[in-house]
């Protein structure tokens, strides 16, 4: 019963705050914006033949399944390679892990005047003879956008790796050694079985935290951006400017829909893993 006492203030804030106001939002996505008219799927039906929405929803997920694999691997990477290393260890820890003690503004402006029309990569090209260009109004801003966001994130995940690395007995890789194992075989049948928690961990918590990279996709090209990087949380912030309540109630429950049946099946497949 104590537990529970200690549960109440937290539950109280959690439902007062976050429970309550989504129940309120599930009611408005069937009604009309302005009164309380019943309209049934009409607004859901609004949402999804709105182009903007299909335009954020096709980028934000080409992002994920772009960025969040190749955050993972790289952060895995480094993960094996700091703890292997023993000279510059720290250095490689303080290089991974410093991005994210910068704010994100800061590492917007680095990008900015790196890829700015005006920015030195453009004067680099025009020193050279070649013409520069505006990278963040082109193609080119998703790539922009997706190294951004793994130079900024890259620490968290590699942390989250070593927490794994480290709970796998050195003892392991002696004995595979003395029976003549390298250092792949050592990697890809003692260390991959047993980083399965830590992969669900990371690949869950990556997937949460990369619905804030509209921190990111806003700074570097604003409300407007180029098509590439126009993502949901740019569609939601518009919608919110212009008072679109009855879209923004209804794509916010498809979203959680969508986001809940995600971690879901993923949570379905750890528990296959770990039977």
């Amino acid at each position: 019963m104590q537990g529970y006492l200690f549960l109440l203030p937290s539950l109280i804030g959690t439902g007062g705050f976050v429970l309550i106001p989504f129940l309120d939002v599930v009611r408005r996505s069937f009604l009309q914006a302005v009164g309380n008219g019943f309209v049934g799927l009409e607004n859901y039906r609004m949402v999804l033949g709105n182009s903007a929405f299909r335009l954020a929803v096709g980028n934000t997920a080409r992002f994920m399944l772009v960025c969040l694999p190749l955050l993972m691997l790289l952060s895995l990477f480094l993960a094996v390679l700091v703890r292997e290393a023993t000279r510059f260890q720290r250095w490689v820890k303080t290089g991974a892990l410093l991005p994210m003690a910068i704010p994100a503004a800061s590492v917007v402006v680095f990008f900015r005047l790196a890829f700015d029309e005006k920015g030195w990569l453009g004067r680099l090209a025009e020193a050279a003879g070649m013409e520069g260009q505006d990278w963040l109004a082109s193609d080119s801003a998703f790539w922009i956008l997706i190294v951004c966001y793994i130079w900024k994130n890259l620490g968290y995940d590699m942390i989250l790796w070593l927490a794994g690395l480290g709970v796998i007995p050195k003892e392991q890789y002696e004995a595979a050694r003395v029976q003549g194992a390298g250092e792949w075989a050592c990697f890809w049948y003692i260390t991959a079985p047993q980083l399965k928690e830590t992969a669900f961990v990371t690949g869950l918590l990556s997937f949460v935290n990369a619905f804030r990279v509209f921190r990111e996709a806003y700074l570097l090209a604003g409300d407007y951006p180029h098509e590439s990087i126009y993502m949901l949380q740019h569609l939601f912030n518009n919608w919110f400017v212009n008072l679109d309540i009855q879209k923004m109630t209804a794509a916010a429950v498809m979203l959680v829909v969508l986001a809940g049946g995600i971690l879901e099946i993923e949570e379905w497949w750890n528990r296959r893993q770990t039977e």
